[in-house]
């Protein structure tokens, strides 16, 4: 069998919008940011909320730039009762007592991914408002992934529960 490339093959149709907001916390990097915004322009996430002095780096957010709409805010627990407010389940990338792992969650369709700081996490005022939080499970050292890896493999396990939106 042989196997000829296609780099840039069309991105595949939805049959609908992906009902899911990927908000984080002020993050330490804008390479994190930027690199989260490429992966929701891939996923067909058309929604990205980021904090504190967040700006893009077109060169690694790429087309995510022109497809993904960002919105900046101060702080993220006002952004969290808002979610909230307009139906979204809240869903922490932490690791926490109580966290379920990411590869057993059933993700609903409308949900928002709360991401925290590269450092720090999640505090507890925004742990606090979340509904639930799922964990990546760690083989080895480090003790955790990097903030952009970390959420590509949540918004994969999502997209694999829900490959046409």
């Amino acid at each position: 069998m042989a196997f000829t490339q296609e780099r840039h093959k069309p991105p595949m149709p939805l049959d609908r919008p992906r009902e899911l907001v990927i908000a984080c916390a002020p993050l330490r990097s804008n390479v994190n940011l930027s690199h989260i915004i490429r992966l929701a322009g891939c996923a067909g996430v058309q929604r990205v909320i980021g904090c504190g002095h967040a700006k893009l780096i077109d060169k690694i957010a790429r087309d995510g730039a022109e497809t993904v709409q960002l919105e900046i805010h101060r702080t993220l627990p006002p952004v969290l009762k808002q979610l909230k407010s307009d139906g979204y389940l809240l869903v922490g990338l932490e690791q926490t007592t109580e966290a379920e792992n990411l590869y057993e969650f059933r993700f609903p369709r409308r949900w928002a991914l709360v991401v925290g700081n590269e450092r720090l996490g999640l505090t507890e005022e925004e742990l606090a408002l979340v509904d639930r939080v799922v964990e990546i499970p760690v083989y080895g050292r480090p003790f955790a992934y990097n903030v952009h890896t970390a959420v590509a493999m949540a918004v994969y396990e999502y997209c694999r529960q829900f490959p046409r939106g």
